[in-house]
């Protein structure tokens, strides 16, 4: 829905649904997307967060039947889609995932062109008025990124995406947007490594050539058409497992001038001293088909597991107090689990930002982890856990404004 006041439009991320194939996300959006628009936006038109894997773009493209299918089945239900979850290419349900989700990476045309015809799809099934987001993968998993042509590689596959973003809002007059999203183990996963990429590799004289060759578009245009179609997804969860502060996550994005094209509202498990009792606790939440990245602060040090899995071999090796953050999605409108907490706090400090000055027009849950939550979390169906966590946003943006307003 669109919050009005220039706050943006809010919605919750259909990955949480299954979608693996473009049948798989017919369903879903018929089954639940109008049950949660019911409960949640019953008056006003409200957005939807599509989850599109290759496969379903794959059909949409050789089927232009579907495409109308989608346009006709968001004017019914008074929908409108304003993003596109592109992260996982694959199969992202009913499977181990782990680390392949970041694959093919962005040093493939695979990504490539699985990003472009996305952005083709968007220009035809959303309003002109609405600038639909694209959110992709963090360039590559980390430990893939260890040599200069890797990195230059994936460099020149955005620098072919921007161009074609710039041309196609130019043939369509629909602004499509990459939105870029750190994670913990990835080749962009702390903020000051992402501030690093935009000035060294993508606002730079040697980016906007290359920008410009693929696209014909003259230097000056491509100074500022990088900056309308290429920004980040701020993951709230991601940047809390890094132990961020979430206030100067934004300072330093605003500072550098890159936009959030996304503002993701999820939260992480916090662990302020790790004991046995939490340990057994945790347990629950590992050895699920997602990774659950950890980082550790030890007598001052940071240490980074990529599965909750490790860090707790390791804790049971040496047992000691230390603080751990872990990327596992929990809902928004729990801020304790038990003996630990979650990484809520850091959602209402973007609120209250967000409320003095906004971020970004494209808010969103995506708490993905239904399917893997533990049972003692799974409150009522579906439908009234995501509704639930959409009104938490609603309801704690709205306070904030009201006290920014006194």
């Amino acid at each position: 829905m669109d919050l009005g006041n220039g706050y943006g439009h809010l919605t919750y991320s259909t990955l949480v649904h299954p979608g693996d194939t473009w049948s798989d996300m017919k369903n879903s959006l018929v089954t639940y997307v109008p049950e949660v628009k019911k409960r949640f936006s019953p008056n006003a038109p409200m957005g939807v967060s599509l989850r599109l894997a290759n496969a379903s773009v794959v059909e949409l493209k050789a089927n232009p039947q579907e495409r109308e299918w989608l346009k006709n089945f968001l004017i019914d239900n008074n929908l409108y889609v304003y993003t596109v979850n592109a992260f996982p290419y694959g199969p992202f349900k009913g499977r181990i995932v782990k680390e392949d989700v970041y694959e093919p990476d962005w040093t493939t045309d695979e990504r490539t062109n699985y990003t472009i015809e996305i952005s083709n799809i968007l220009a035809e099934v959303t309003d002109i008025s609405v600038e639909p987001t694209i959110q992709t993968a963090p360039l590559a998993f980390r430990p893939k990124a260890t040599t200069s042509e890797y990195i230059d590689k994936f460099n020149e596959n955005i620098y072919r995406v921007i161009a074609h973003l710039m041309n196609l809002e130019k043939r369509t007059g629909h602004r499509v947007k990459l939105a870029v999203e750190p994670e913990p183990f990835c080749y962009l996963e702390t903020i000051p490594e992402t501030v690093d990429w935009f000035k060294n590799h993508i606002y730079t004289l040697h980016a906007a050539e290359r920008i410009a060759k693929y696209s014909g578009e003259p230097l000056a245009e491509v100074f500022s058409g990088v900056r309308r179609h290429l920004g980040i997804v701020l993951d709230i969860c991601h940047q809390s497992v890094e132990f961020e502060d979430i206030g100067d996550d934004i300072r330093q994005l605003s500072e550098a001038g890159i936009p959030i094209f996304k503002l993701q509202e999820a939260a992480a498990l916090r662990v302020d001293n790790v004991t046995p009792e939490i340990v057994q606790e945790l347990k629950k939440y590992s050895g699920t088909i997602y990774l659950a990245q950890t980082t550790e602060i030890r007598n001052g040090v940071t240490r980074r597991f990529l599965d909750l899995e490790e860090a707790i071999k390791e804790w049971e090796k040496d047992p000691g107090p230390r603080e751990w953050r872990t990327h596992f999605h929990v809902p928004v409108f729990l801020k304790d689990l038990g003996p630990f907490q979650t990484t809520r706090s850091g959602i209402d400090d973007a609120l209250r930002v967000h409320a003095k000055t906004p971020l970004s027009t494209h808010l969103e849950i995506e708490t993905y982890t239904w399917d893997v939550l533990p049972e003692h979390l799974k409150t009522g169906d579906i439908v009234e856990y995501v509704v639930r966590e959409l009104e938490y946003v609603r309801d704690e943006l709205n306070k904030q404004i009201k006290e920014v307003a006194h």
